[in-house]
């Protein structure tokens, strides 16, 4: 399958199977700022901030006021020897936005608690996911690497056998 077509189901299963307003791949943006813009002319009101770099800059253009940020990675930074710098952070004052870092491992204590709230939502349908499966350990470092080019959708799990 050709990475034009993935892209296509990726953004028509945002849309449709998780109801997505609005969905793009940032990599084959040229202008991030225009492309916000476009899909969100009302801005932005809770941002999944996963990317960093110039995405990041694009979404603090188009925050609405007293939006919020939830931010968990930047791998676009990741790897690299100079990192690029964010260069919008004064839209946090102007539009009174909250950017809030948060590390997983912060609130392993209430994954019990988790379970027991969202299992029963997921056996209803209510919650729903994906899971992109590689099947044998041979293909860990293939699964890998796409996690890095996009191949991959949803969550990239190995199996490593079946018993």
């Amino acid at each position: 399958m050709s990475l034009e077509v993935l892209e296509a189901k990726k953004r028509l299963m945002l849309k449709n199977k998780f109801g997505f307003n609005e969905a793009f791949n940032y990599k084959e943006e040229p202008d991030l700022h225009a492309a916000l813009k476009r899909y969100f002319p009302e801005g932005i009101d809770i941002y999944f901030e996963n990317v960093g770099g110039k995405m990041l800059d694009a979404v603090l253009l188009n925050m609405r006021a007293h939006g919020r940020i939830a931010v968990c990675g930047m791998i676009s930074q990741y790897n690299l020897e100079n990192p690029e710098g964010v260069h919008n952070l004064m839209t946090l004052v102007g539009k009174q936005v909250r950017m809030e870092g948060f590390m997983v491992f912060e609130y392993y204590h209430l994954y019990p608690k988790f379970l027991e709230l969202v299992l029963p939502h997921i056996k209803e349908g209510k919650i729903t996911y994906v899971e992109d499966v590689a099947e044998g350990l041979e293909s860990a470092p293939a699964a890998l690497i796409g996690l890095f080019t996009g191949r991959n959708v949803g969550k990239q799990v190995v199996v490593v056998a079946r018993e």
